[in-house]
């Protein structure tokens, strides 16, 4: 397997020719902190099931009375010509608050695939000489085409990345029409793939915001501690006609330092400084941030960042310096509530982050199995949570498509980009539960040099699926996978006990093999309805069961040498259409150890016991 893999990464070469991961536009870090203004609020929408306004009848461009995107009033149009047909009418369709998925919107839309039109109307002043606007969207799921007055302002495929279109020459002074075609249908050679086991979550699912910038403008500014822990250094990059040679500074409060320097002919500006000896280090549980000012030019960005290493040494994992045991949750971008919109807020990422921070005890998060909400990784700076960051590569993607591993590539430095100043994140995975193959070892092997180009100050992983063995008639578990060359830390989902005939007796004798690198437990756990108990069967779906199940997996954990963390599945019930036992599951997946309004199931204490042990004794 070792050979085969060898020569898969040597073909790699081609694949990347054809799949290059270079940025393809605007990044505008920080958009929540720039001129312009938020477009959140109300819109109309209009579902478009047979995807009328993008073609016609004969696969023709649609019909005047068709194109929900075009810049009329339709009302005003029928009056002044009564024998014009139209079969659509925006600004008199049904309204709806976002960002939010359109799962809420009403009841007819909880199931809905496919496309929905969205429209606003707002107003902007009209722009100054050398100034540039950008529509640039947090998320939308799952395609999307954007309009502003009528004109094609641009697209964009991936669900979780942010986006940015420029709208300089479409700009107007006064009112202005923006019109979004949001389409949710996952494509087969897409990412994430076709099958699924959580609610897609069509729609705008964050911010829209209208940023305006001085004609050459601060696109991304990554500034950080380096890998020694001796230097600050900062790459700036500028965008716009005067970037090349423009003077940039770099600006530390509260350690009096100032990086200074040029951008080159790439627009970028690499700059570094000694590390101050009054820095004090970002850490789990005591996160230290500092306000960062950027400026180049006319434009100034602004940021707050904390400055630290993360490092494997052996088998541990290494926070400025000192092992640390990763106490973790996993996490899905739903808030609390039985009808959640993933409408994450400051307020309902803190619910969450807390729940994991102060009621389990634990220093660690893994957001699966996509990017999340800049919300939630910003606030786990300001919280001293660490961070295991995903793109949606898992199951069923098609590995041997070119297109699908640019579009993955794409993901991933989208996601490295909007979010590599915050020190909270310390694991890029690239991928989840993915079954061997030769496509597959190129295609994730090719991720991993990707994140490696991206960004050398943090730890690659992926989740991976484990082997079982019975050697000396003993269960026993490891990691057999030809990426693990490629990876940091080794992780892997174990589910023995639920997706498996496994007595829970037997699974607190399951042992591990050592590995020489630290190995996670991403994932494990069982369904429970909150407040269904069955202590004499112990079905499954109890949560005697779901309780007995942690006690017995966490003492399968002592048998894991090479352990340095965990992230059971996961920290809140989560909507899933494939969940449908009318009784326990309702559409539902039952592995949270809190209920959709946040009741705290049995297995919640276990593991909040565990883990505070576990802070007790230094880990």
């Amino acid at each position: 397997m070792r050979r085969v893999f060898e020569r898969v990464l040597a073909a790699m070469a081609v694949l990347a020719a054809v799949a290059s991961a270079a940025q393809a536009g605007p990044t505008l870090t920080r958009a929540d902190r720039r001129d312009g203004q938020d477009l959140s609020g109300t819109w109309n929408y209009s579902v478009d099931p047979y995807r009328d306004g993008v073609a016609g009848f004969h696969r023709g461009p649609p019909g005047t009375g068709h194109r929900r995107y075009d810049d009329s009033d339709v009302e005003q149009v029928t009056r002044a010509d009564p024998k014009a047909l139209y079969e659509y009418d925006m600004q008199r369709s049904p309204t709806a608050t976002l960002p939010a998925s359109w799962l809420t919107h009403a009841p007819e839309m909880r199931h809905y695939q496919g496309l929905v039109w969205y429209q606003r109307r707002f107003d902007a002043a009209a722009l100054k000489p050398g100034q540039r606007a950008f529509l640039r969207f947090e998320a939308a799921n799952y395609t999307a085409k954007v309009y502003l007055n009528g004109k094609t302002a641009g697209e964009h495929e991936g669900g979780f990345t942010p986006f940015s279109l420029e709208v300089t020459s479409l700009l107007r002074a006064g009112q202005n029409q923006v019109t979004v075609g949001v389409d949710s249908t996952p494509a087969v050679d897409g990412a994430p793939p076709p099958v699924t086991d959580w609610e897609t979550y069509g729609g705008i699912t964050r911010p829209v915001r209208l940023v305006i910038t001085p004609e050459t403008f601060v696109d991304d500014a990554w500034v950080r501690l380096t890998r020694d822990g001796k230097t600050i250094a900062a790459d700036v990059r500028l965008d716009g006609s005067a970037a090349a040679g423009q003077a940039v500074s770099v600006k530390v409060a509260g350690l009096n330092l100032t990086l200074s320097g040029q951008a080159g002919a790439d627009g970028v500006a690499k700059l570094t400084a000694p590390a101050p000896k009054g820095l004090r280090r970002w850490a789990p549980g005591a996160p230290v941030l500092y306000d960062v000012r950027v400026e180049a030019g006319d434009d100034v960005l602004t940021d707050r960042v904390g400055f630290r290493t993360v490092e494997v040494r052996g088998g541990d994992i290494l926070v400025n310096g000192k092992p640390v045991f990763l106490r973790g949750i996993c996490l899905h971008e739903e808030e609390l509530g039985e009808n959640p919109a993933r409408t994450i807020t400051e307020a309902s990422a803190h619910a969450l982050l807390a729940e994991a921070r102060d009621g389990l005890h634990a220093n660690f998060v893994r957001l699966a199995h996509y990017p999340h909400s800049e919300v939630t990784t910003r606030l786990a700076d300001e919280m001293g949570l660490l961070v295991w960051s995903e793109i949606p590569i898992y199951w069923l993607v098609d590995f041997g498509n070119a297109r699908t591993l640019k579009l993955a590539r794409d993901m991933q430095a989208d996601a490295i980009r909007r979010d590599r100043n915050r020190a909270s994140i310390v694991l890029w995975s690239v991928a989840n539960e993915t079954p061997v193959s030769e496509a597959r070892n190129a295609f994730l092997g090719t991720l991993a040099d990707d994140v490696r180009a991206l960004d050398d100050t943090r730890l690659v992983t992926a989740a991976l699926l484990a082997d079982r063995k019975i050697e000396g008639g003993r269960q026993l578990m490891g990691v057999d996978d030809p990426l693990a060359a490629k990876l940091d830390v080794l992780a892997v989902n174990t589910y023995a006990g639920w997706y498996s005939d496994d007595s829970l007796d037997a699974v607190a004798k399951i042992a591990w093999r050592p590995t020489d690198k630290p190995l996670v437990f991403s994932e494990f756990g069982a369904d429970a309805l909150a407040g269904f108990s069955d202590p004499a069967l112990m079905r499954k779906f109890s949560e005697d069961f779901q309780a007995r199940y942690y006690v017995q997996t966490l003492a399968m954990a002592a048998n894991a040498p090479s352990l340095r963390g965990m992230s059971p599945w996961i920290l809140k019930d989560f909507r899933s259409p494939r969940r449908q036992h009318p009784v326990y599951q309702q559409g539902w997946n039952r592995k949270g150890l809190i209920s959709p309004t946040g009741r705290r199931k049995a297995a919640f204490k276990v593991l909040a016991d565990y883990y505070e042990k576990l802070a007790g004794e230094g880990r």
